[in-house]
């Protein structure tokens, strides 16, 4: 049955209060969709809220802080580590008193090791991502870490059966080497993709044996990078349906018969005073191009719409709550549009 998730971020910054919006919106869903919530993550506490320290305070014997460029490791723990760990003790906490009693499906998103070393810095030097022997690192200590958080939420939600939404939207970066030196006279070495695949596919497996129901691989728009993710053995393949041109639908497609499902990131509805959020747009994001390949449409069943996070507030950064949850309605809406092409 085709399915309507999110990749994470809510808005505002009270963990429980967006626990229960998210549960309770994805409870409640037009026939023939079927809503899978997700661990919320809250981008307003600042530097604890990014996808990359919601990671790093999963790590186990990396300890991080904050420095003058975004976060690094570090040699021992300290105030910061503090901080990250009290984030997420407060995090399971509103989980377990929102979704007491529930059981089900339950998406848990994580920034993945490539984009994380990408993401921080070494201890003294530049991006974790240029050392081959601190991507290793990373790679098993999150995938450690990981493990012990899918532990801990089935503790707090003995009923949750955990899929692990891995986030590498710096995955086809990390691969073509383009970031720049901390000098910026020089780039960092690229990750070949048989090593990305090598990395990722130790990860996913360590999170099976965790207990995840499944593993899906978020590319974001790195197209390019499809082949590695499939190599990696994740049983479904996240990826932002904006950057797929008919080549790389081809790659997605490839994907698909070969047995790997799809998360779609589908756009931010447009919306208009008379008519309302564009449903239909955001269902073409994904029919057009599925069927412009070729691929059978009785698999649209097991494709998941992820929405996304919401529009920004007029002069802010911040996610207006409302506009959130209207997004997720909308998306929800379009997913049935989905659900009745795949019985067509």
């Amino acid at each position: 049955m085709t399915a309507v998730s999110g990749t994470g971020p809510w808005p505002g910054t009270d963990p429980l209060e967006a626990q229960q919006t998210v549960l309770g919106d994805l409870a409640d869903l037009p026939d023939g969709v079927t809503g899978l919530p997700w661990t919320v993550r809250l981008a307003e506490r600042g530097p604890v809220g990014t996808a990359a320290a919601q990671a790093l305070g999963l790590l186990v014997e990396l300890p991080a802080e904050l420095g003058p460029h975004g976060w690094k490791l570090a040699d021992r723990p300290g105030a910061d580590a503090t901080r990250l760990a009290a984030a997420r003790r407060e995090d399971l906490d509103a989980l377990a008193v929102a979704a007491h009693g529930w059981s089900g499906s339950l998406v848990v998103p994580v920034c993945g090791p490539l984009t994380l070393a990408a993401s921080v810095y070494l201890a003294r030097g530049d991006r974790a991502v240029g050392d081959q022997g601190a991507v290793a690192e990373i790679a098993e200590s999150l995938a450690a870490g990981t493990a012990e958080h899918l532990a801990a939420i089935m503790r707090a939600v003995p009923g949750a059966r955990p899929t692990v939404l891995l986030h590498e939207p710096l995955l086809a970066p990390v691969v073509a080497g383009v970031f720049p030196s901390f000098s910026g006279y020089a780039r960092l070495r690229a990750v070949p993709a048989p090593v990305v695949s090598e990395r990722l596919s130790r990860v996913v497996g360590v999170l099976r044996a965790a207990g995840a129901e499944r593993v899906v691989l978020h590319v974001g728009p790195g197209a390019a990078v499809v082949g590695a993710a499939r190599g990696t053995g994740a049983d479904a393949l996240g990826v932002e349906t904006s950057a797929l041109d008919e080549h790389a639908w081809e790659r997605v497609a490839e994907a698909v018969e070969a047995g790997t499902a799809l998360w779609a990131g589908v756009p931010q509805p447009a919306t208009s005073q008379c008519a309302g959020p564009d449903v239909r747009g955001v269902a073409d994001a994904v029919l057009r191009g599925w069927e412009r390949v070729g691929l059978d449409r009785a698999g649209l069943r097991d494709v998941v719409l992820l929405a996304p996070a919401g529009p920004s507030v007029p002069g802010g950064a911040a996610v207006d709550p409302a506009a959130a949850r209207a997004t997720l309605a909308a998306v929800a809406r379009a997913a049935t549009v989905v659900a009745e092409r795949a019985e067509s």
